[in-house]
């Protein structure tokens, strides 16, 4: 799942505030139940406005026409960062293929 960006936060977060308020004034309720269906539904909207954002352009182009899969495969762990090709273990291959892949170096 791809990161918020700070748009995403900041209109996510902008709604949630106005709804809040819209809604504790057009309602006037002083209950604890009142005001949590108030809460819960502001969160809601603003997740919604959050998540219905539309992608960056950079964003969007890096994901056209590929795969679920082919994407999770072209990211690289962290860890591994600056270790060679030749010292990374195919993801197929079992514990014990790998540990013949190390000791063939």
């Amino acid at each position: 799942m791809p990161r918020p960006t700070a748009a995403q936060f900041a209109y996510g977060s902008a709604t949630v505030v106005v709804t809040t308020l819209a809604l504790l004034l057009l309602f006037r309720t002083e209950s604890g139940v009142g005001v949590a269906a108030v809460g819960t539904t502001a969160l809601a909207l603003g997740l919604l406005v959050a998540v219905r954002l539309p992608l960056p352009r950079h964003r969007a182009a890096e994901g056209a026409g590929q795969t679920a899969t082919a994407r999770a495969a072209a990211r690289t762990h962290h860890a591994l960062e600056g270790v060679g090709a030749r010292e990374r273990v195919p993801a197929g291959r079992s514990s014990a293929s790998a540990d013949e892949h190390s000791l063939r170096r």
